[in-house]
């Protein structure tokens, strides 16, 4: 595994780009993010994608999502209405998780196989943020919550002693918080809640509750 330490506010762009290099090879990578670290891999990437769920043990109905640069990118992948872009605008970038119908753009294989659904997210940190505008394109991420397990990893060294043979790359931040992204389903008439977690009592008043997972 090649472990990239990173400036927390200010990432420095060459190791940004060697990261990104390493992604368009096909690495699956660890990256820090502001809902704390996430696995990562290129959405186009399927043998990447597989060894992400192996990790994670989750199969094609679990919620993956796209990391993306800004609104613009976000609405190339999902169908956003004028009702769904308001309400985006307000809260990103972020800690959110956003669902929303995937546009052909996003692979059949990545988007929910009934609801044809897929998470969407821009995230408000320099690193992932740096990291896109590397890359030129969006990321695929899950939180990096390993099976039977409540919280995110959040330890940069702990990730390495457990995962460093399972992933080709770590873009460490420091310490993390362990606690993953509020998701809210945009598919329905309101805004729904799916998962408290970062950010959700900002949200909360603009949300309707639904069964938190």
């Amino acid at each position: 595994m090649v472990r990239l330490i990173v400036h927390p506010v200010q990432p420095q762009k060459r190791l940004l780009e060697q990261a990104a290099v390493l992604l368009r090879g096909g690495a699956l990578g660890v990256i820090a993010t502001d809902a704390g670290y996430a696995l990562a891999c290129r959405l186009d990437d399927k043998t990447a994608v597989d060894r992400l769920r192996a990790i994670r043990r989750i199969d094609d109905r679990h919620l993956l999502t796209l990391l993306c640069r800004d609104l613009s990118e976000l609405s190339h992948y999902s169908q956003v209405d004028n009702r769904q872009y308001r309400f985006l605008k307000r809260w990103t970038p972020g800690t959110y998780t956003f669902v929303l119908p995937a546009t052909r753009e996003v692979p059949r294989r990545l988007a929910h196989p009934s609801r044809k659904t897929v998470g969407m997210r821009v995230p408000d940190h320099p690193v992932p943020l740096g990291l896109l505008e590397a890359l030129g394109q969006p990321l695929l991420a899950s939180t990096l919550r390993m099976p039977d397990e409540d919280q995110t990893l959040a330890d940069p060294d702990d990730i390495e002693e457990r995962l460093g043979k399972r992933v080709d790359l770590m873009i460490d931040a420091g310490w993390l918080s362990s606690i993953p992204t509020t998701i809210v389903d945009l598919t329905g008439p309101k805004p729904l809640l799916r998962r408290a977690g970062l950010g959700f009592d900002a949200i909360a008043g603009e949300i309707e509750q639904a069964e938190v997972s």
